[in-house]
């Protein structure tokens, strides 16, 4: 009693568990590719990427960042099973689709350091792990000496009836942390959405911070 009011303590809320931020490079993320595999496809089966993906070809296109020794992968675990996953690997060393039209506005490729990819599974969104995915990539492409970093978005038209109504786009995200589209920058990459039987071709713009030597 105090004051003569009863006080009922409320029942203590279940802290969220822990997650472990750890960064791999090269070949020390092969044991865990198939893990990553399966995140990729349940990640970017939603909007607005709608990807339809194939366990093996994931697995083999994760393998050939796992061959690069400058390659960077920043896993999400809760205990031992990865959550989510942010890559990174010098433009570079990805195929001409990806390189030419950075290449084509006048940024030599060799200077960009390039974000594969940010996936994490919905749980454990709003945490801040996005952020950490971006500061992790960012400091080791800073350590490897590269003035750029950028990546490729998918081009969805805002108007487009398979768009959630609660979805919001990262865009005042990536601009909060200096991005910004780099104009004529777009590459198509082909793949097969969701519930349909061919492939098609998608438009991706590249988004860039940082300064360079124009070509």
């Amino acid at each position: 009693m105090l004051g003569g009011t009863t006080i009922r303590a409320e029942a203590a809320m279940p802290a969220s568990p822990p997650i472990d931020v750890r960064c791999f490079s090269g070949a020390a993320v092969l044991p865990y590719l198939e893990a990553l595999a399966a995140l990729r496809i349940a990640v970017f089966r939603e909007w607005p990427y709608l990807y339809e993906g194939d366990p093996a070809y994931e697995t083999n296109y994760l393998a050939t960042y796992a061959h690069s020794a400058d390659s960077l992968f920043v896993l999400a675990f809760e205990g031992a099973e990865p959550v989510g996953a942010a890559t990174g690997v010098p433009l570079a060393a990805e195929p001409p689709g990806f390189s030419e039209p950075v290449r084509a506005q006048g940024i030599d490729p060799a200077q960009v350091f390039y974000f594969g990819e940010s996936v994490l599974l919905p749980a454990y969104r709003g945490r801040g792990i996005g952020r950490r995915f971006f500061d992790e990539r960012e400091r080791f492409a800073a350590s490897l000496g590269f003035p750029v970093t950028g990546f490729y978005a998918v081009l969805r038209d805002l108007g487009d009836p398979r768009r959630p109504a609660e979805y919001r786009p990262l865009d005042p995200f990536w601009r909060g942390r200096g991005y910004a589209p780099l104009e004529g920058a777009v590459a198509e990459l082909e793949w097969k959405e969701t519930w349909h039987e061919q492939a098609s071709e998608h438009r991706m713009q590249f988004w860039v911070r940082g300064g360079a030597d124009r070509e």
